[in-house]
């Protein structure tokens, strides 16, 4: 499909949304019409340098509404949005990146323990993450990014105490329009941040 055409699906598909029952239709197309499911991969840091005994839970990141879906959202526009519609992540995102942030720092092998915040010992420091951007955007010119930006703190869990924070922030050009091409370039993007995250986050610890 020519990306011009897509992007006017988009917009078409972000105008009806605009109407009262969207959610009811987007409910009956969703059971009536299976997903393609695509999962995204850990890029652990590096695993020499500062090393910690100290225990680190990741909490489950805060994020818009708008993202906090297991579908994939493309925005045509500054207020009009809407999702591929022939893919969806394997879990609601915010779950993805938290499973991707436990197992990228983990792999370090840098930190005596790193789990989810729903399990595991009493923690030394806990992993906030707000997740601030995660999604296509179609530009004017009929061209696509993947753009995804992220804001982490790292906080002592016994004093409440803000240890450090930081925002993290990548753009990555899309090739063409298939949803695997998009989700490579989401993939793409992860493989440059999360080893920078998990290299921060041990030298927070």
């Amino acid at each position: 499909m020519h990306p011009k055409n897509l992007t006017r699906r988009f917009v078409l598909l972000g105008g009806a949304c605009s109407l009262g029952g969207c959610s009811a239709v987007s409910a009956l197309n969703s059971a009536a019409q299976p997903l393609d499911t695509y999962l995204l991969s850990p890029a652990a840091g590096s695993s020499t340098g500062r090393r910690s005994a100290r225990t680190l839970v990741v909490a489950r990141p805060e994020a818009p509404a708008a993202i906090a879906t297991d579908r994939i959202m493309v925005r045509s526009g500054p207020a009009a949005i809407s999702y591929l519609p022939d893919a969806r992540w394997a879990d609601e995102l915010p779950l993805v990146l938290q499973s991707l942030l436990v197992r990228s720092i983990s792999e370090t092998g840098r930190v005596g323990y790193v789990g989810k915040s729903d399990g595991g010992p009493v923690p030394d420091r806990a992993l906030l993450m707000r997740l601030d951007t995660f999604e296509i955007v179609a530009q004017a010119d009929g061209t696509f990014t993947a753009r995804v930006g992220m804001t982490l703190t790292v906080l002592d869990d016994k004093t409440q105490r803000v240890v450090a924070t930081r925002s993290f922030s990548q753009i990555t050009p899309v090739l063409n329009d298939s949803a695997a091409v998009i989700v490579a370039a989401f993939q793409s993007s992860l493989d440059l941040l999360l080893p920078a995250v998990a290299d921060w986050v041990v030298e927070n610890v």
